[in-house]
């Protein structure tokens, strides 16, 4: 019986799959990002030249916050170590001077060029598969963090209600709820709210993104999240303010712990203030 399922399982993704390349055909359309045709029969609407030029996050990490030395805080790497008592610390200046309540977080790729232009696009149009193009790619980087990334339930970062009745969707939450299902984890997209939007100032200095978020997100009432180690996912990480706010909101409701992931990681400048 489990063959019969599997061979009709089978059946319906190859006919799906044809579908989409007759559709592809008799209805080219063009790359979302750089308007290139579209010969292939995925459902993401970017071509692979486009997919292929998000650059992964490589090299030497925090392993904490998860950013790069060479490129974060304006420092280098042999700056983060000079004068270190600890040559094989793997903690950027930031983490080991303002904890965060996450234990981790990681992302896949650099908040850059056609990235940044693909996670706008998921914002304001309801593309699923492009949601679960990125789930796919942040399964990989959690399976190759390891027990470090293990979780009992994953959680979206939420819009504040007055922003989700304006868009009608949730973007984390389409990455959220694919990757949950990858993992073999539930998604639990109401646990958290946010009770205080976020400024209508369209760019946020480091100071401002921190008290926008202060105290900005709570867990619903009756939710159960003690002894709870939880996921928490979302689009970009800047400065980790809202994921943090969004741990400590965790944590105050008895999860165990919290870890974070996010499809990208923008690159601060060095001016930027941190404080």
């Amino acid at each position: 019986m489990a063959q019969v399922h599997q061979s009709a399982t089978r059946r319906g993704g190859w006919l799906a799959e044809a579908g989409d390349a007759v559709v592809s055909i008799l209805f080219p359309a063009g790359c979302q990002l750089c308007e290139g045709l579209l010969t292939r029969s995925s459902r993401v609407p970017i071509c692979d030249a486009c997919l292929d030029s998000f650059t992964p996050i490589q090299g030497r990490i925090c392993e904490i916050c998860g950013a790069t030395f060479q490129t974060s805080f304006g420092t280098s790497e042999s700056q983060e170590t000079e004068g270190d008592s600890r040559p094989d610390q793997q903690v950027c200046r930031t983490c080991s001077t303002r904890p965060y309540a996450f234990s981790r977080a990681r992302s896949y790729a650099r908040y850059e060029e056609k990235l940044v232009r693909a996670i706008v696009t998921l914002k304001f149009e309801r593309i699923e598969p492009l949601g679960k193009w990125f789930a796919d790619r942040l399964a990989g980087v959690i399976t190759a963090g390891g027990d470090e990334l293990r979780a009992d339930v994953v959680v979206p970062v939420p819009l504040h209600r007055q922003r989700l009745r304006e868009r009608g969707y949730n973007q984390a939450e389409l990455i959220a709820k694919p990757l949950a299902r990858r993992l073999g984890l539930p998604c639990q997209a109401v646990l958290l709210t946010r009770t205080r939007p976020r400024p209508d100032k369209h760019v946020l200095t480091s100071k401002e993104r921190w008290a926008s978020v202060r105290g900005a997100f709570a867990t619903r009432p009756g939710s159960q999240v003690d002894n709870l180690r939880v996921l928490l996912v979302d689009d970009v990480m800047t400065t980790g303010a809202t994921l943090d706010a969004c741990a400590k909101a965790l944590q105050a409701a008895g999860a165990k712990s919290v870890v974070a992931v996010t499809v990208a990681r923008a690159e601060l400048h060095p001016a930027d203030d941190f404080e």
